[in-house]
């Protein structure tokens, strides 16, 4: 083990340490979360397929509560961990707020639980002797308070700016869910070091929620880490033995939920085990490339920071602050290549560890380097902060005309209004980056989380941007509640006309529209093949070459599509007679 005397490449005064205002960022991450989490409708796919397994619990009660269905369908995938949370929610808030604002409530627990995690962890681990700056010859080093709390909020800054995943924590989904499972576990091994019994329950705990929130694709990174991190020489070694009760207690808390439910409907149970095991095999070459080019930018600006630190504290690579983060970069990695297909509910379980490393890496940085994070940050998000602006000036003004255009395009139908409130918020937003930028170049302060203050802020401010000024033609161009409502009308008249329900079949509907239309609407499908009535998706360039399916023999009874969209088209069909 280190100590203060002993030399590392942390080099920093007691004045970078300086915290920032906790009000102001307590601010910037609840704009960062409220901002896009409501007054919009959810949106396909995963946004709204787990909000509808949320009102089919509520609507269907039983079995719906123990494994997830959309209205009568089995969604045998994942676990039920988000859809009791959010139909809980739903159950007590909905009344007051309503169901889909309820629903997302979730979002702002699994938020917290991620903050919460992340900044206490990373503080315990700051604060290690390991991790301490070298002590200067004169004295004004930093306080191992101070220090440690620098780099907690430099990570959690660090986590706002990471670029991929910001639209999926506003997400109704696993997504959100699966990071702040994560982030427990990287808590509890942290604090394993100094309270093994509270560490281990906390491990336990994150790992069984884990489990239960996205199955075996959630739990194997983390069962990947945990062994790792307890590998012989580290810190945790001495408490290995605190391991077995964290896998007992998951193992327990999984159980509790597979006996029951396996019990109660095998057939949903076998469905979830294929999904599990189709979720593993060998990945054909174009998956094995896909992490290349998509995580990169999913994970900026968090990677390149945190291989700084990798090599920066290489002779101390054993050292906890180092090695518990990388064994859950490792624990991903290692998951990735048995993995058929990668999506962004794998990348994402990069962002905490990535974000703590990066921390790691500030105080090891040359005053240059430092300045160059800042500046990268003042100029890329003041053009994303312009572009925003202008694609609303294109939007309802017509100028610049070539944007104008290509805006159109994606957004037949819509009628641009000007909601000024939302202006005059944008405006303001727009003035406090400007101070920001002013604070930067006039104050040139010496504190080490400027730049990742300025990162995170920067991203926080685009996005809250796009949703004061671009969420209803956003919602306008990705919502189905208006085709939903038109296919209501349409049923309700058949009910009427034939004296009594109607059933309806769905040909080549996938999960977002079926989950879209009961959320909205409580439209459901049959599977009777005998059925009269289908609900066909199909696509316009098959509509107008005649390839489409019952296009002989069938009376369309209504045809509608999403918004703007220029592809798919939704079709009522009677089949078999007029």
């Amino acid at each position: 083990m280190l100590t203060r005397t002993q030399s590392t490449p942390a080099r920093l005064t007691a004045i970078a340490t300086v915290k920032p205002p906790r009000l102001a960022l307590f601010a910037l991450c609840l704009a960062y979360i409220v901002f896009g989490l409501f007054e919009r409708d959810p949106w396909k796919t995963d946004d709204v397929v787990w909000l509808a397994t949320m009102l089919s619990a509520l609507d269907l009660g039983g079995s719906a509560w123990l494994m997830p269905q959309v209205g009568p369908m089995a969604f045998a995938q994942d676990g039920p961990l988000v859809m009791w949370t959010g139909a809980g929610l739903i159950r007590i808030l909905g009344p007051w707020i309503g169901d889909i604002v309820a629903s997302r409530v979730t979002n702002l627990v699994w938020f917290c639980i991620t903050l919460w995690s992340m900044w206490y962890g990373t503080y315990l681990l700051g604060r290690r002797p390991e991790a301490q700056p070298l002590a200067l010859p004169f004295g004004g080093e930093p306080t191992v308070k101070d220090y440690g709390r620098m780099l907690a909020d430099a990570a959690l800054l660090l986590l706002l700016a990471t670029v991929g995943i910001l639209i999926r924590l506003h997400e109704t989904s696993v997504v959100p869910a699966i990071i702040a499972w994560q982030a427990l576990a990287y808590y509890g091994l942290a604090r394993m070091l100094d309270k093994p019994l509270q560490g281990s329950i906390t491990l336990g705990v994150a790992l069984a929620c884990a489990f239960l929130t996205r199955a075996w694709p959630g739990t194997l990174p983390i069962l990947l880490a945990v062994p790792l991190a307890f590998r012989p020489g580290s810190a945790l070694w001495p408490s290995r033995r605190w391991m077995l009760l964290s896998l007992l207690l998951a193992l327990a808390l999984g159980l509790a939920w597979w006996l029951p439910s396996k019990r109660l409907n095998p057939d949903w149970m076998n469905a979830w085990a294929i999904w599990n095991a189709s979720f593993f095999g060998v990945p054909d070459l174009d998956a094995v490339l896909r992490p290349m080019r998509d995580l990169p930018w999913f994970l900026w600006p968090t990677w390149p920071l945190a291989l700084l630190a990798l090599w920066q504290w290489r002779h101390w690579i054993n050292a906890p602050h180092i090695w518990i983060p990388l064994a859950f970069v490792l624990g991903v990695m290692l998951m990735l290549p048995v993995t058929t297909e990668h999506s962004e509910a794998e990348y994402v379980q990069l962002a905490v560890p990535l974000a703590v490393l990066a921390a790691f890496a500030l105080p090891t940085m040359r005053r240059g380097v430092v300045n160059t994070l800042d500046w990268f940050a003042l100029m890329c998000y003041s053009v994303t902060i312009t572009c925003a602006w202008l694609g609303w000036i294109a939007l309802h003004f017509g100028i610049p005309r070539q944007i104008s255009i290509n805006i159109g395009r994606q957004t037949v139908g819509f009628e641009p209004h000007i909601v000024w409130s939302a202006v005059v918020a944008g405006l303001l937003v727009t003035l406090t980056w400007v101070a920001l930028v002013l604070w930067r170049v006039r104050v040139r302060p010496t504190v080490l989380w400027r730049g990742s203050m300025l990162c995170a802020a920067g991203i926080t401010m685009t996005w809250v941007l796009l949703v004061l000024l671009w969420m209803p033609a956003l919602d306008y161009v990705r919502s189905y509640r208006p085709m939903s409502a038109q296919l209501r009308t349409v049923l309700t008249e058949l009910e009427h006309a034939v004296g009594g329900p109607v059933c309806v079949r769905a040909q080549g509907l996938s999960l977002g529209p079926r989950a879209s239309l009961y959320v909205f609407d409580k439209i459901t499908f049959t599977y009777d093949s005998t059925c009269p009535y289908a609900l066909q998706l199909t696509s316009k360039q098959q509509l107008e070459d005649g390839s489409a399916g019952y296009s002989e023999g069938a009376t369309v009874l209504w045809q509608g599509s999403r918004g703007a969209d220029r592809f798919d088209r939704f079709r009522l069909l009677h089949i078999g007679g007029k």
